[in-house]
C-alpha cells in the first residue's frame, strides 16, 4: 500500500485490535472496512442504493488506500473484469444492489467456478417491477445457489466486521471462493448507527497471490483457470464428468467456510432466550426488528427465542437445529414477498410444520414490531389490543 500503515492478521485486527467508537451509516461502515482491507483493486459501476459505497470507496482510492479504481461501463462488465482481475492475483472489491446484481449475475455465477476470491457488497432493493429503488432483499435469492459465500447484516457493525471478515474468508486456501455481504439498502446503508472500528492506520496483511490453490497468472504461470478446451465444452462425457466433480468442490468449499465464520464473527447464529416455546428467526434488518420483538416479549414476562442468523451460505442447519429443538412456533419475519430464509429454515428441521410463514414486507415497506408480536400472541393462544381491535 502507498499509506504508511501496520499490517496485521485477520485475527488480531478483528478480534484483538483497539476500537473507537464513530456514528456512521452502513454505506460509511462497509468503506471504512475496505479501507483497512488493503485491497489492491476496486471496480465500480453506480445503482441506488450501492452508489454511496463505491463513491465513498473512490474517495479512499483518491487518498491512497486501494492501489488502482475505476468506473466499469455497466454491471456485466463490473463483475467480469472482477474475474479477469482476479487471475492477476489482487484483492478486489464491488459492490451493487437490486437489478445491478441481476444484470452481473451472469458473471458472479462464474466467479466460485472460477476460483475468484472477491467480496461483493450487496446493498439491497426492489427488483422487480414497477420501478422502485426501495429496500427488499429478494435479490439474496437468485444468489443462493450460485455458490458463492453469503453474509447477512443486521445493522452498521455487522457490516463494518463483516466486510472485514469476508476478504480474511476468501483468500483461505481450502475455501478461495468469492463472499457476499448483504445488508439492507436505506434501512442501514443511508441510516447512522454506532460503529466500533480498529484504527485506520491498521490493516490486513496485503494478500499473496501465490498463496492459492490457483496461483496467480503470470509469465510464468499459465492460465490455469480457464477451461476453453474442446474436449472440456464439446465433449458430453468430459463436460458431464468435469463439471459435476467441479460443482461438488465449489460448494465442498462453501461448507469449509464455516470454521472461518467461526473464528471471525463468532459463529453463524446468534441465540437469546433457546428452549422457549416460541422462536424467532430472522436475518438481516429483520433480525433487529425481531430482537426488538424479543425485547418486548421478555417485558410482558413472555418466554420467547430469538435467533439471528448471520450466515446464508454456507446455511446453519446444524446450528439452526440445536436452536429450534424443543419449540412449538418458529415465526419468521422476513423483508421480501416469497420468504426464502423461511424456505431454507422448514428445509433445515425435522418438524418444518411449526414454522409460521412470516410476517413479511416488501417493496421498501418498514417491518412494525408489532407485526411480528401479533404472530407471538396467536402462537401463544393470547389476545393482544391490537388483535382485538
Amino acid at each position: 500500500m502507498s499509506l504508511n500503515k501496520k499490517l496485521v492478521s485477520a485475527d488480531y485486527l478483528l478480534k484483538e485490535a483497539p476500537r473507537e467508537k464513530h456514528f456512521i451509516t452502513g454505506a460509511q461502515a462497509m468503506a471504512e472496512a475496505v479501507k483497512r482491507a488493503s485491497v489492491d483493486m476496486a471496480i465500480a459501476y453506480p445503482i441506488t442504493p450501492q452508489s454511496e459505497v463505491m463513491h465513498l470507496v473512490g474517495d479512499i482510492y483518491a487518498q491512497g488506500h486501494i492501489k488502482e479504481y475505476y468506473r466499469a461501463e455497466e454491471e456485466l462488465g463490473t463483475m467480469s473484469a472482477i474475474a479477469g482481475a482476479a487471475r492477476a492475483g489482487v484483492r478486489l472489491f464491488t459492490a451493487t444492489s437490486g437489478p445491478g446484481l441481476l444484470r452481473g449475475l451472469e458473471a458472479i455465477v462464474s466467479w466460485p467456478g472460477h476460483r475468484v476470491p472477491a467480496v461483493l457488497g450487496v446493498l439491497t432493493r426492489v427488483v422487480n417491477a414497477p420501478l422502485s429503488i426501495q429496500p427488499d432483499n429478494i435479490e439474496m435469492a437468485y444468489l443462493m445457489h450460485s455458490g458463492v459465500i453469503m453474509l447477512h447484516a443486521e445493522n452498521q457493525q455487522d457490516t463494518f466486521d463483516m466486510t472485514l471478515a469476508a476478504f480474511a474468508i476468501t483468500e483461505k486456501v481450502d475455501v478461495y471462493i468469492p463472499v457476499s455481504v448483504s445488508t439492507e439498502g436505506f434501512f442501514v446503508t443511508h441510516a447512522k448507527g454506532y460503529v466500533e472500528m480498529t484504527p485506520e492506520d491498521m490493516a490486513l496483511e496485503e494478500m499473496d497471490p501465490y498463496y492459492a490453490p490457483v496461483p496467480a497468472m503470470d509469465n510464468e504461470v499459465p492460465p490455469a483457470r480457464i477451461q476453453r478446451d474442446a474436449p472440456v465444452q464439446k465433449s458430453n462425457f468430459m463436460s458431464y464428468l468435469i463439471h459435476s466433480v467441479w460443482q461438488q468442490e465449489i460448494w465442498d468449499s462453501n461448507r469449509r467456510a464455516m470454521k472461518y465464520i467461526y473464528q471471525y464473527l463468532g459463529g453463524p447464529i446468534e441465540v437469546q432466550n433457546p428452549g422457549s416455546d416460541v422462536m424467532i428467526v430472522a436475518s438481516g434488518c429483520a433480525a433487529a426488528q425481531a430482537r426488538e420483538a424479543h425485547r418486548y416479549a421478555q417485558e410482558e414476562g413472555i418466554s420467547v427465542g430469538f435467533v439471528k442468523v448471520k450466515a446464508i451460505r454456507p446455511f446453519p442447519t446444524d446450528e439452526i437445529n440445536e436452536a429450534l429443538k424443543g419449540a412449538k412456533t418458529v415465526i419468521i419475519p422476513e423483508h421480501n414477498i416469497i420468504g426464502w430464509l423461511c424456505k431454507e429454515v422448514k428445509a433445515a428441521i425435522p418438524n418444518g410444520g411449526i414454522v409460521v410463514e412470516g410476517p413479511r414486507v416488501y417493496g421498501g415497506m418498514t417491518l412494525p414490531v408489532e407485526l411480528i408480536m401479533e404472530q407471538v400472541y396467536i402462537a401463544l393462544g393470547m389476545k393482544s389490543e391490537t388483535l382485538q381491535a
